[in-house]
C-alpha cells in the first residue's frame, strides 16, 4: 500500500525499514488473523479477547482503509475501492460478531485472501 502502512505497523519491529512494505503488511494481517482465531476458540471463557482481538483487526482495515483513500496511493483505482470495500465488510461483520450473529470465520478468510494477494498467490477455488 504505502509508507502510511510501513509507519503504523513497522514500528514493532528493528527491522522494518530493511524490509519490503508487502511483508509487512502481510505480518500485520497475520497476527491478526492468528489473533483472532485464537480468541474465537475461547470466546466463552474470555469474551473480552475476543473483543480486543477483532477492534486490533478493524483498526487495521481502518489504517488500510486510510492508505487507499489517499489520493497518492499508487494502487490501481479498482484494487483500491476494493480494499476499501473489505474495510466496510470487516466494520459491518465485526458488529455481527458482537451482535452474536456472525462467527470470525468470514474475518479470516478475508485476511487470508488479502495476504495471499500480497504473496502474489491471486484467489484459490
Amino acid at each position: 500500500m504505502n509508507a502510511l502502512i510501513h509507519t503504523k505497523t513497522g514500528y514493532t519491529r528493528p527491522d522494518a525499514s530493511l524490509r519490503p512494505l508487502r511483508s509487512i503488511e502481510y505480518e500485520a494481517l497475520a497476527r491478526a488473523t492468528q489473533k483472532m482465531s485464537a480468541t474465537w476458540q475461547g470466546r466463552s471463557s474470555d469474551f473480552p479477547a475476543l473483543v480486543q482481538a477483532l477492534a486490533d483487526n478493524l483498526a487495521l482495515w481502518s489504517t488500510l482503509a486510510s492508505d487507499v483513500a489517499s489520493p497518492g496511493n499508487a494502487l490501481p483505482a479498482s484494487l483500491r475501492a476494493q480494499l476499501f470495500y473489505l474495510y466496510e465488510f470487516s466494520e459491518v461483520h465485526t458488529r455481527r460478531i458482537l451482535d452474536g450473529a456472525g462467527s470470525v470465520e468470514v474475518l479470516i478468510d478475508v485476511n487470508t485472501a488479502v495476504m495471499r494477494g500480497l504473496r502474489g498467490q491471486g484467489v484459490t477455488k
